[in-house]
């Protein structure tokens, strides 16, 4: 069998895509689109891993303006510490300093009792210290559904899995804030 070229992430109009098929490069599944007789590689569809070759789980999750990744590692059990969890490469406890915030981000792992099972990196960004926080517990807690999705029927319970759309709302023009006017005087 001859492999024909593969180009990556070339622009695609949507009236050329004659057909779309899925094969397997490389032991990875790939789906490409056939156009104007040239393959075209849309999207990769394989195991995560990361740069020393570990498998990990990830998910995103948002609260206000604040966005997290995270990125679930399993590892063995281990005692002592609580958990390994990074934040922007700093741990958690250096990047939270109140007690409130720690447990926000625990709180997923500590109801599925897995505090100890995972080593967690996190990215985040935007938003206050308060929705960087909860963008991590939802974040976390979809990548402990892709982890086992029977965690889920817990979690949901919980409230753990439903975004918080609740933001702040814009300002209005005449008003001092989004609904605050200036005070009414009789005379």
């Amino acid at each position: 069998m001859t492999e024909k070229k593969i180009i990556k992430k070339t622009p695609i109009k949507k009236k050329s895509i004659k057909k779309s098929l899925i094969k397997k490069v490389k032991d990875k599944k790939v789906l490409i689109k056939k156009v104007k007789n040239k393959k075209v590689l849309i999207k990769k569809e394989s195991k995560e891993t990361n740069k020393t070759g570990r498998q990990y789980y990830e998910a995103v999750g948002r609260r206000k303006r604040a966005t997290a990744r995270v990125r679930l590692f399993t590892c063995k059990p281990f005692e002592g510490e609580k958990g390994k969890i990074l934040i922007n490469e700093k741990k958690y406890t250096d990047f939270f300093t109140t007690f409130d915030l720690r447990e926000v981000i625990l709180s997923p792992l500590k109801k599925m009792k897995s505090i100890n099972r995972f080593e967690v990196t996190i990215k985040v960004k935007g938003g206050g210290i308060k929705g960087q926080a909860e963008a991590i517990s939802h974040s976390l807690s979809r990548a402990l559904v892709k982890f086992n999705p029977d965690f889920s029927k817990k979690l949901k319970r919980s409230g753990f899995l439903v975004r918080d759309s609740r933001e702040k709302e814009r300002k209005k023009p005449g008003l001092k804030k989004a609904r605050k006017a200036s005070q009414w005087k009789k005379r």
